[in-house]
């Protein structure tokens, strides 16, 4: 519940204070779109962590049947009536699920700068007039829930134990890594 404060206090936050769409803050959303989750997925190899690549997979899969399926269903027109696509944010769910996975697999030291990027990007799509807060506020609940729902803290490996015998002599052993 306060990851939904705390991202409604920002959304807000940053809506009010600005007021004129600029192309570059426009497309600095867009390239997030895609650079959030690539190094979201990216994480888990640098990690060697092939049970956090499926949980984000997992994960990214619904988020965007969830979005894209509502937006199709709900047919609720852009603030710049360009399409009746708008709710929820895309964008903003992307970067939410992508953020969320850092912080749940990862802890708040990858999180927070991500949750800020996420912000960041749901920003973009309000300065661009392509959603209002209800959007990119749903957008923000789905991304993060579609993490929540499949994803674990990490856990290395430190301590290994193995069994073997030969005959009548059994050994077992012990490794910890500190």
């Amino acid at each position: 519940m306060r990851i939904l404060a705390f991202i409604f206090v920002i959304l807000f936050s940053v809506n009010s204070a600005f007021s004129q769409p600029s192309d570059a803050v426009t497309t600095s959303g867009d390239v997030l779109l895609f650079a959030m989750p690539v190094v979201a997925f990216g994480s888990t190899l640098v990690f060697n962590d092939k049970e956090g690549s499926w949980q984000f997979l997992k994960g990214f899969a619904l988020n965007e049947i969830t979005t894209y399926g509502l937006k199709f269903v709900v047919n609720k027109e852009r603030p710049d009536k360009s399409n009746n696509h708008s709710f929820p944010s895309g964008h903003t769910s992307t970067t939410f699920q992508s953020a969320s996975f850092l912080q749940k697999r990862y802890g708040w030291k990858y999180g927070v700068p991500a949750y800020v990027l996420a912000s960041y990007t749901s920003f973009t799509r309000l300065q661009a007039n392509k959603h209002d807060i209800v959007d990119c506020l749903a957008g923000a609940i789905i991304g993060v829930g579609s993490t929540y729902l499949f994803t674990t803290p990490y856990q290395e490996e430190h301590m290994e134990l193995s069994f073997s015998s030969e005959g009548d002599v059994f050994l077992i052993g012990c490794k910890f890594k500190f």
